[in-house]
């Protein structure tokens, strides 16, 4: 069986994640000392001080450049990061469905649960209708699809939909 998976992609999920989480907490942290200073400079001036215009402007300046940072580093780069360690730590401690089925052929990419991946179908038997039904086994974005051919046999083992290892079953088994 090959193994997408190891431990290593888990531990440099978690650090990347740790590295970005580190990034947004020094920028609010430099943030709030920024905040922090002007308002104290701000209440220390004597009233109607000339003085006052420029530190309200420039304290509305650093908290729009604050936020303009927040929803694209967020909402795009940890959201993205964090989904990748959810799916990562949900494989480790998932139930695992093994089967085997023929490759039917692949889908355009998709999002599942924040995470980029490419779509394998696969042709499944249904014993109460008596027919062949696709099943869509989801192929993470950040690794190489396996070589599968259409109407190979692949052995595949799955947790949600998301394929953990395969093994292409040779014809004559």
């Amino acid at each position: 069986m090959t193994k997408l998976y190891s431990d290593k992609d888990l531990w440099d999920a978690f650090m990347q994640r740790r590295r970005i989480l580190g990034v947004f907490f020094t920028v609010t942290g430099a943030y709030f000392a920024g905040f922090l200073a002007f308002l104290i400079y701000y209440i220390m001036l004597p009233y109607e001080d000339p003085n006052q215009g420029w530190v309200i402007g420039v304290t509305c300046a650093l908290t729009a450049l604050y936020i303009i940072f927040l929803f694209p580093f967020m909402g795009i780069c940890f959201k993205r990061c964090n989904a990748y360690c959810k799916m990562l730590r949900f494989i480790s401690v998932g139930l695992k469905e093994y089967s085997v089925a023929p490759f039917a052929g692949i889908e355009d990419w998709t999002t599942r649960d924040g995470v980029d991946v490419n779509v394998a179908t696969f042709r499944v038997h249904n014993i109460k209708r008596d027919e062949d039904m696709i099943r869509q086994i989801y192929v993470d974005g950040e690794k190489d699809f396996p070589p599968f051919e259409e109407g190979q046999k692949v052995r595949i083992v799955s947790q949600g939909n998301l394929l953990i290892e395969y093994e292409i079953v040779k014809e004559n088994e």
